[in-house]
C-alpha cells in the first residue's frame, strides 16, 4: 500500500486552484492582505495550506493592521 503525502506548503498556482480562482485574482487578494502571504524556503515562495484553510473556515483573521500572519 502507497501513503500520498499532503501538501503542507504550496506554489501559487496550486494556492489560486485550490481556492478555485485564477492566480491574477488570487494575487490581488494577497496584496490586498484578504489572503496571506507567502513564506519563503530557500529559493522557493510557498504558501501554507493550514493559513489558507484557517482563512476559510474563520479560525485566522486576515491582517487588519493589528494582527499578523504567522
Amino acid at each position: 500500500m502507497s501513503l500520498r503525502a499532503q501538501p503542507i506548503a504550496v506554489k501559487e498556482n496550486t494556492a489560486a486552484a485550490m481556492l478555485d480562482m485564477s492566480q491574477a485574482e488570487f494575487r490581488r487578494l494577497v496584496g490586498r492582505g484578504a489572503l496571506p502571504p507567502p513564506c519563503q524556503i530557500g529559493e522557493a515562495v510557498r504558501w501554507r495550506v493550514a493559513d489558507l484553510e484557517a482563512i476559510l473556515i474563520g479560525t485566522k483573521r486576515k491582517p487588519d493592521g493589528d494582527d499578523d500572519f504567522e
